[in-house]
């Protein structure tokens, strides 16, 4: 049984942030698929909105194991993640695509909402966090500073 990893306070912000993440989920032939996506957390689980249709909600319906690469826009805080994805839903799903759209776009509403969309939340339960650069550790330069 995989244990749980616990969000940081450094993870817990970068997620809070507008950064950069990328979502890998596997395909049903067991090929990795990799989509950018916005991230967020309710503090315990990684949030990733999406269509219902779209692949990676097929996928995770299939297999729930996932993994996550988040950074800032310097890639000096980054963090990789594998989990699984312990809940979907639709509950609060429209109106948190939009604080995203807030959080990434500076926008009211999101933008590229399809009529008859359907939203969910993908609730993603961390097993493994490696990060460098989050809570307080920094890159080590190397000798003689920066190349």
């Amino acid at each position: 049984m995989p244990t749980n990893a616990d969000i940081t306070p450094g993870l817990n912000g970068l997620l809070k942030e507008a950064s950069y993440g990328q979502l890998a989920t596997l395909m049903p032939d067991g090929a990795p698929q990799v989509t950018q996506v916005w991230l967020d957390t309710d503090g315990t689980h990684i949030l990733v909105n999406t269509g219902a249709d779209h692949r990676k909600a097929k996928n995770v319906q299939l297999d729930p194991r996932v993994a996550i690469n988040i950074h800032d826009a310097r890639a000096m805080r980054i963090a990789h993640i594998r989990g699984r994805v312990v809940e979907v839903t639709s509950a609060g799903a429209d109106q948190h695509v939009d604080e995203l759209a807030r959080k990434y776009l500076g926008a009211e509403k999101y933008p590229w909402r399809r009529p008859g969309e359907e939203r969910i939340i993908l609730k993603i339960q961390p097993e493994k966090i490696y990060s460098i650069g989050v809570d307080g550790d920094v890159w080590q330069q190397p000798e003689g500073g920066a190349q």
